[in-house]
């Protein structure tokens, strides 16, 4: 194989932080959408901005410079969980507000146009009872039955489906085997799965699957585990990362590939930022691992232990493995306050990870829970946590925190197929990431959470846009 070829299979299979060029630059407007705080914008429209000349900004403007001619990442989609919590406590709506609701979230024009979801395998804290879908110690899976999804969750998905334009790509996860298949004897509170029913549990997930595309709900991927190194008082399941990386190699991923499931999208971790490459390293270094392994996913919950937002553990997965992908699985504020449902901060926190995910190389975002109620559950457990919305089933009206509108800021504006291209700000008063759709238009996140209003020119190519960021807001300028 000649050198010249050698090259370009690389280029093409190298994805992620590592840009390819394109040749593009020249745009004729753009206009600007803002949501900001003590204001009555809500991914409303704010501004148009004409571009003029502007050779070499000087070192004391604040600008955001983007190079449409350097892509990264291709972005698979955007979106949140569609849990048993949501599905019941969609249930509970009027017809009237369901419909408002699924506007709000899949509407690509009235709404914020979600692509992405997630559902659960057996019961998560999210649940209003623990369950499984088999009979005590039936290794066979013969009594495996959905009829438990079949009255809130299904309908739910199907109706979410239906809203999106027919087409919502999910990966589903489980967050415990059943009791009988773990050392505890316990779908609470950690324990392991049991060495002779590895097996037992890689058919387990085909059994998922098949069984819920017999019922007409397509199945995108799946992850391994949700929170393998997490004793939860809830549903959970531990496995150290050689434990995670022998199941899929020697279980899963055959089983998977045996029953026609290769095409489904294996991800591996599922848990905090702060151990992702750690596990990551010790699953993708060992090639028959890796070569069942889609990509690497992750939460955000080390914040709360003290850890910070490690956004640079995420990039040295992506550095290292550029031809897997990253995909964040699950984030929301925890510890529910009805009284705390306005405060700002909710949605900056959404904006702060997204921003940053993406610049580390993040194909897809999935929120947690898609819809909660006035109580922050229904929890089994008590673990009561936000939404981006919630519904109070005493009056059937739905709540809006600024989280649906910072995220919004993302899903409404980066379609499924967009690239990443090269943004950066020259001060970090504002943080940025910025794509191109597939349509050639490009979205430029712009975060501002200080409590400053902040004038910049958004530069391209020479050409500059003069504009400000309002104090504690995020704005996406579209340019076409």
């Amino acid at each position: 194989m000649n050198k010249g070829l050698i090259a370009l299979l690389l280029s093409v299979s190298v994805s992620g932080l590592f840009a390819q060029k394109t040749t593009k630059t020249s745009f004729s407007k753009a206009t600007v959408y803002t949501t900001a705080d003590k204001s009555n914008l809500r991914i409303s429209e704010s501004g148009t901005l004409s571009f003029s000349e502007m050779k070499q900004p000087l070192e004391t403007q604040l600008v955001i410079f983007i190079d449409p001619t350097h892509s990264f990442q291709t972005i698979t989609g955007i979106g949140g969980a569609l849990t048993d919590a949501s599905a019941e406590t969609y249930a509970k709506l009027p017809p009237n507000v369901q419909k408002e609701f699924l506007t709000a979230y899949y509407d690509k024009e009235k709404g914020i146009g979600y692509s992405f979801a997630r559902t659960n395998i057996n019961s998560c804290d999210f649940s209003s009872d623990t369950y499984t879908y088999v009979v005590d110690n039936d290794a066979a899976l013969k009594s495996f039955d959905l009829s438990h999804d079949k009255k809130y969750k299904i309908p739910f998905i199907k109706a979410a489906m239906q809203a999106a334009g027919g087409n919502l790509p999910m990966f589903v996860s489980p967050w415990s085997p059943p009791a009988w298949m773990k050392d505890n004897n316990n779908m609470l509170k950690g324990g392991k799965l049991k060495p002779e029913f590895r097996q037992a549990w890689s058919n387990y997930y085909v059994k998922f699957i098949k069984g819920y595309e017999a019922l007409g709900i397509p199945v995108w991927g799946l992850s391994v585990q949700n929170e393998p190194m997490a004793t939860q008082r809830w549903e959970s399941c531990i496995f150290t990362a050689e434990e995670e990386r022998d199941f899929i190699k020697n279980h899963l991923g055959p089983t998977l590939h045996k029953n026609g499931l290769a095409n489904k999208k294996l991800i591996g971790w599922d848990h905090n930022r702060d151990q992702v490459y750690q596990r990551a390293s010790t699953i993708l270094n060992d090639p028959e691992a890796a070569k069942y392994v889609w990509g690497i996913g992750y939460h955000w919950y080390e914040t709360w232990t003290g850890a910070g937002m490690n956004f640079a553990n995420v990039k040295l997965v992506n550095e290292t493995f550029p031809s897997k992908n990253l995909i964040f699985t699950e984030g929301c504020i925890e510890k529910f306050d009805i009284n705390k449902v306005n405060e700002w901060w909710l949605g900056e926190r959404y904006g702060t990870s997204l921003v940053n995910d993406f610049n580390s190389g993040t194909v897809a975002w999935t929120d947690w829970n898609i819809l909660l109620d006035e109580k922050g559950g229904p929890n089994h457990v008590g673990n009561f946590c936000f939404a981006p919305i919630h519904a109070d089933t005493r009056d059937g009206k739905l709540i809006y925190t600024n989280s649906y509108y910072y995220l919004g800021h993302f899903s409404k504006f980066v379609k499924p197929g967009a690239k990443r291209i090269a943004s950066s700000a020259s001060r970090d008063f504002l943080s940025t990431t910025a794509f191109r759709n597939t349509d050639g238009s490009l979205a430029v996140v712009v975060l501002n959470t200080t409590d400053q209003s902040l004038p910049y020119h958004l530069w391209i190519d020479g050409k500059a846009a003069q504009t400000t960021s309002m104090p504690h807001s995020i704005s996406t300028v579209i340019i076409r």
